[in-house]
């Protein structure tokens, strides 16, 4: 396909999870899509208490508990994916996590992605909830690709414009929320985010989780001490609908 020479293909895996990686490298090789290995930062080997990394204070009154080493890891997996990105020329980059299970009309979506993508800034390929989706255009056969209102969640498979990822790096860092809470907040980076549904990819569980591993448990906050988050996801919530009825009425009209 002459547009991959367009996009840099990086998947996000840990040096301790060679099965992970064997599993998408196989299905990358059978459809013969182009990738690179992005080895993922250890969270546990990261200074948590490095204020340029992570922001504590403003994590635990967004998210109503503390981070996880596992979830600062992954956040920094992705800023690092983010920078290989900007290292090159190419001029979208897709961004797989190891546990994805790739659909069988995927690169055609992508492509079609590629051909209209004054269309988009991000489009996240893969989702744990519906997003509520307002479709703006149709793609190729049943794939519409629509803005969320309500959140996606999930960071296994996505795909970023080069603006995106220079608009990214100017502030993710320090981290204050999980990264997928963080990365599809498009209102406050004046980013053209959109889903395509129905997803042609998806995320499995199947392995676990590497920010969750057996044995690690986190509790919530009492109620109490949660008052400030529930303020917050309110506003985002808001915040979501209000900027993606403003971006679906753009397109209408």
């Amino acid at each position: 396909m002459a547009s991959l020479d367009k996009l840099l293909t990086l998947v996000i895996n840990l040096d301790r999870s060679p099965h992970r990686l064997a599993r998408i490298a196989q299905q990358l090789e059978d459809i013969s899509w182009p990738w690179e290995r992005l080895s993922a930062a250890e969270g546990k080997n990261l200074p948590m208490d490095d204020a340029g990394l992570v922001d504590v204070a403003s994590f635990k009154r967004k998210h109503g508990k503390m981070p996880l080493p596992g979830e600062v890891g992954c956040y920094l997996s992705h800023v690092w994916a983010m920078r290989r990105f900007l290292q090159t020329d190419r001029q979208y980059l897709l961004i797989l996590e190891d546990d994805l299970r790739l659909g069988p009309d995927m690169p055609q979506v992508v492509n079609a992605l590629m051909e209209r993508s004054e269309q988009w800034d991000v489009v996240m390929l893969s989702g744990v909830h519906s997003g509520r989706p307002l479709h703006v255009s149709q793609l190729l056969g049943r794939y519409t690709l629509a803005v969320p209102l309500s959140r996606y969640a999930g960071s296994s498979c996505y795909l970023v414009s080069r603006h995106a990822a220079e608009v990214y790096l100017r502030d993710l860092l320090p981290m204050s929320l999980p990264y997928d809470h963080e990365y599809d907040r498009a209102w406050a980076r004046g980013l053209k985010i959109r889903i395509v549904t129905p997803a042609p990819c998806l995320h499995s569980f199947e392995d676990g989780s590497d920010l969750h591993p057996a044995g690690v448990v986190r509790k919530n906050f009492h109620w109490t001490q949660r008052l400030g988050t529930y303020w917050w996801r309110l506003k985002t919530d808001v915040r979501r609908i209000v900027h993606g009825l403003g971006q679906w009425m753009r397109y209408r009209l």
